[in-house]
């Protein structure tokens, strides 16, 4: 598999923020959080999905919570301001954010969206979040994650 350097990574780069890349193999079609974990030896408490949320008026929105949980709707508008958020379909994610389904990143999409990170990432030191790419994780400082996405911390989950 390539290591071709994704948005995510020249961002970060251009930051000079330390991360790891961690490849892992798709073929079996897996690519769900929880089986990544599992595929790149990882906790599932410190893998977080990378979730795109529209508001109002196409407003969007960055949730960063982690692979087992789910997204609590409700929590997500309340840190938004919004009288409610949905899911982007499927089918825009890629004109938003630039990235597809599966390798969405939080780091590099095509705008800087708000951005939430769920407030139990504010208890650990690293996690990992997707690095650009179906097949490819990137691991780094939670704080760094923080800084770089413009994130605010928020309990956004069930």
């Amino acid at each position: 598999m390539s290591k071709a350097k994704t948005n995510a990574m020249r961002i970060l780069d251009q930051h000079k923020i330390p991360y790891e890349v961690i490849v892992y193999e798709t073929q079996d079609n897996k690519i769900d959080g929880v089986s990544v974990a599992g595929k790149i030896g990882k906790d599932p408490k410190m893998v977080y999905k990378t979730l795109v949320l529209h508001g109002e008026k196409d407003r969007i929105y960055v949730f960063v919570i982690p692979v087992e949980a789910e997204l609590n709707l409700k929590k997500a508008a309340k840190a938004a301001e919004e009288k409610k958020v949905e899911l982007l379909p499927v089918g825009d994610i890629q004109k938003w954010t630039g990235y597809i389904r599966g390798g969405c990143s939080p780091v590099g999409m095509k705008k800087k969206y708000p951005t939430f990170i769920d407030r139990s990432a504010s208890e650990l030191e690293r996690l990992v979040v997707s690095g650009g790419k179906i097949g490819m994780q990137i691991e780094l400082g939670v704080e760094a994650l923080k800084e770089v996405t413009g994130a605010r911390f928020e309990e956004v989950i069930h």
